[in-house]
C-alpha cells in the first residue's frame, strides 16, 4: 500500500460514524426530554459547546490561540439583538444566518492580524480586538445601549411555526439542531484534505510550505470559519435569552472558553462539547455548595488535570466499567465452554 493510499485510508477510517458518536448526540436529546425542569441550563452548555467548537476548529487544528474569541461571539450577539429590534430580520433562522455572516466578516478582517503573529503575539493581537471592540460598543450607546445593553428584543417564532417559551424548550432543541448541524460541517471539514493540511500546518508550518500547502489562506480561512461559528453561537445567546450587552465582550467569556478546552481536549471537535458539560456541571455544584469560593475549585480541579494528565483520569474513570466487562466477558466463556465426556 503506498503511503498516499495509507493516508486516505487513515483519513476513511476517521471519517466513519462510530457507536460512541451515535450514542453521544442520543444522550444529548435525550436530556431534552428527562429533565424538563433544566431547559436553561442545557442551553447555556449548547451555547457554550458550539462557542468552544469554534476556538477548537483554530487552536485544535490549526494551532492558532485566541485570548479575544469573544469578539466575534459579541458581534454576533449585537448582531441578532439589533436585527431583531430594528425588525430588519424577524425570522430567527435567517437573523442566526446574519449575524454569523458578520462575525465571519471581522474575522477576514482581522485574520491578517493574527497570522502574521507567533503564540504570544496572537494572544495580544486577538486580546486586543476583543478589548477594542467591547470599549467601541461602550461609546456608541446610542446603538449599543451602552452598559444598559439592548432593552425590549422581542424573537419572532422559528421558521415562522414555533415561538421561544419562558421555560426554554423551544431554545434548547433550537440551539440542538444548530449545535448538531454545524457540527456535522465542522466533522466534514476536518475530515477532509483541508482538515488535513490544517494538521499539517499545525505541526511543522515551514514543512507544510515546502510541500506546496498555502498556509497563509489556510489558515485565513478556518479562522473566517471559526469566526462564523463564534457569531452563531453569540446569536443563540441573543436570541434565546432576549438579552445583548458589554458582557459579552468581556475577558471573562474567552477565557472560560480557553478553560472548557483544557478539561474536554483539542483537536477531536468533541473536546469542546464534552468540557463545555463538565465545566458547566462544576460551575452549578460548586456555586451550589460555596458561592464565593467556586472559582477556586474550579482552578483546583484545573490543576489536578494538568499534573495528573488527562489520559490518565481517563484510564481512571474507565477503570471499573472495564473491569465489570471483563468479568462478564469471562464468565459467559466459561458457560460456553462444553463438559469433556469421562
Amino acid at each position: 500500500m503506498s503511503a498516499s493510499s495509507d493516508v486516505g485510508y487513515h483519513a476513511q477510517r476517521q471519517a466513519r460514524w462510530h457507536y460512541g458518536e451515535a450514542a453521544f448526540w442520543l444522550v444529548v436529546l435525550a436530556c431534552g426530554f428527562l429533565f424538563p425542569t433544566r431547559y436553561l441550563i442545557m442551553t447555556d452548555i449548547l451555547r457554550l459547546a458550539l462557542f468552544a467548537m469554534s476556538l477548537d476548529l483554530i487552536l485544535g487544528y490549526a494551532g492558532i490561540v485566541s485570548l479575544g474569541h469573544a469578539a466575534f461571539f459579541g458581534v454576533g450577539a449585537y448582531a441578532a439583538g439589533l436585527l431583531a429590534l430594528h425588525g430588519i430580520i424577524n425570522e430567527p433562522v435567517l437573523a442566526l444566518i446574519a449575524a454569523g455572516l458578520a462575525a465571519m466578516v471581522l474575522g477576514f478582517a482581522t485574520s491578517f492580524l493574527v497570522i502574521r503573529g507567533v503564540d504570544l503575539t496572537r494572544l495580544m493581537v486577538t486580546l486586543g480586538i476583543a478589548l477594542l471592540l467591547e470599549a467601541l460598543a461602550e461609546r456608541f450607546s446610542n446603538i449599543t445601549g451602552g452598559t444598559d445593553g439592548l432593552q425590549g428584543i422581542e424573537m419572532q417564532p422559528i421558521l415562522g411555526e414555533i415561538p421561544f417559551d419562558m421555560f426554554g424548550k423551544a431554545g434548547f432543541f433550537y440551539s440542538l439542531a444548530v449545535l448538531f448541524v454545524l457540527f456535522l460541517l465542522a466533522r466534514r471539514i476536518v475530515h477532509s484534505p483541508f482538515g488535513l493540511s490544517l494538521r499539517a500546518i499545525k505541526n511543522n508550518p515551514l514543512r507544510a510550505a515546502a510541500i506546496g500547502i498555502p498556509v497563509n489562506r489556510r489558515l485565513i480561512a478556518i479562522y473566517t470559519l471559526a469566526a462564523f461559528y463564534a457569531g452563531i453561537a453569540g446569536a443563540l445567546f441573543t436570541q434565546t435569552t432576549a438579552i445583548a450587552s458589554l458582557d459579552v465582550f468581556a475577558f471573562d467569556r474567552s477565557a472560560d472558553l480557553m478553560l472548557v478546552l483544557v478539561i474536554g481536549g483539542t483537536g477531536y471537535l468533541y473536546g469542546g462539547l464534552i468540557g463545555a458539560v463538565i465545566f458547566r456541571m462544576l460551575q452549578e455544584v460548586f456555586s451550589t455548595i460555596t458561592p464565593q469560593y467556586w472559582q477556586f475549585w474550579i482552578g483546583l480541579v484545573l490543576v489536578v488535570i494538568v499534573l495528573v494528565g488527562r489520559q490518565r483520569l481517563h484510564r481512571w474513570a474507565l477503570y471499573v466499567p472495564n473491569l465489570v466487562i471483563k468479568q462478564v466477558a469471562g464468565r459467559k466463556a466459561v458457560v460456553a465452554v462444553p463438559e469433556s465426556d469421562a
